[in-house]
C-alpha cells in the first residue's frame, strides 16, 4: 500500500541482507525513533521495527556503544529510552542556547513536595500538610501540574472524596528515573542526611 508516494508496508526481517547489514540497520532504526521522540520510547514500541525475536536490549547496547564518546547518550527513563545530551556538557548548552523555558525553575520546597508525592502517592494536600505541618498552596500543587510533574490520582476514599496526586513520567524523565523503585530508599536518604525527622 502506498500514501502520498512512500511505502507504508515496514520491512522488519530484512531478510534481504546478511546479517551484519540487517543489525546494523536496525540500530539506526532505533536510533531515529529515539532521535524523532521528544519522550521515552518503550520496549514494546522499539519492537515493532525490528525483526520478531530480535533483542532490542542488544541493539540498544550496541547502539550505545556506539556513541561512546559523543555529547549525547541513550537513557532508560520512565520505562523507555531516549536521547539525552552526556551531564558534562549542560554548562556550554546554558552558555550557547536560550533554554530557560526548558528549566523547571524549581525551589527546595517543591523538589521537597515532589518527593513527598513521590513516596507517598497517591497522597491529597491534607497528607502533604500532615508531612510538611503547614497548608500546602493550590498554586504549588498547580505549577507542579503545569510542569507535567505531577498528575490527578484517584478520589481519596473519605468524606468528600479529595483529589489525590501522583508523579509522572515526566517526573522520572525530569529526574533521570527508569522508574520509582530507583528512588533512594529510606537508609540511603539517613545516610545522606536528607530523611525527615520522625
Amino acid at each position: 500500500m502506498v500514501k502520498d508516494g512512500l511505502d507504508t508496508e515496514l520491512d522488519r526481517e530484512l531478510s534481504d541482507l546478511p546479517p551484519e547489514l540487517r543489525w546494523r540497520e536496525w540500530m539506526r532504526r532505533i536510533e531515529a525513533v529515539l532521535f524523532a521522540s521528544a519522550s521515552p520510547v518503550p520496549r514494546e514500541d522499539l519492537a515493532r521495527i525490528v525483526g520478531q525475536g530480535t533483542s532490542v536490549d542488544l541493539l540498544v547496547e550496541d547502539l550505545a556503544a556506539d556513541l561512546e564518546g559523543r555529547a549525547f547518550e541513550i537513557a532508560m527513563v520512565a520505562g523507555g529510552w531516549m536521547f539525552r545530551t552526556r551531564p558534562v556538557y549542560a554548562p556550554a548548552i546554558r552558555a550557547a542556547a536560550d533554554v530557560s523555558d526548558q528549566l523547571l525553575d524549581l525551589n527546595e520546597f517543591d523538589v521537597a513536595i515532589l518527593a513527598a508525592i513521590a513516596y507517598h502517592q497517591p497522597i491529597t494536600r491534607d497528607g502533604l500538610k500532615d508531612i510538611f505541618g503547614k497548608e500546602i498552596s493550590r498554586d504549588l500543587i498547580g505549577r507542579l501540574h503545569a510542569h507535567g510533574l505531577i498528575g490527578t490520582g484517584p478520589r481519596a476514599p473519605r468524606r468528600g472524596a479529595p483529589y489525590t496526586f501522583v508523579t509522572t513520567d515526566a517526573f522520572l524523565a525530569a529526574f533521570g528515573l527508569e522508574s520509582l523503585r530507583d528512588l533512594p530508599d529510606a537508609e540511603q536518604l539517613n545516610d545522606a542526611g536528607l530523611a525527615a525527622r520522625a
